[in-house]
């Protein structure tokens, strides 16, 4: 995922996208315990796009108590 994505998606849009990425990181880890992932990387991957949505959206929020 790309950062430039990210920061033309609403508030909402974005809101949405860390869902989906949290219950997404929450699946690979149990296939992770299983031993049913395939790709190793998806986890990491997962876990880095899902804080790069967390920290724009923290961004957003203290760009507008300013």
């Amino acid at each position: 995922m790309r950062v430039s994505e990210l920061h033309d998606a609403t508030d909402d849009e974005l809101a949405v996208k860390e869902r989906e990425l949290t219950e997404s990181l929450f699946l690979l880890r149990l296939r992770h315990a299983t031993n049913q992932l395939e790709s190793p990387a998806r986890l990491r991957e997962t876990r880095r796009d899902l804080a790069r949505v967390k920290t724009l959206r923290r961004a957003r929020t203290l760009a507008t108590e300013q």
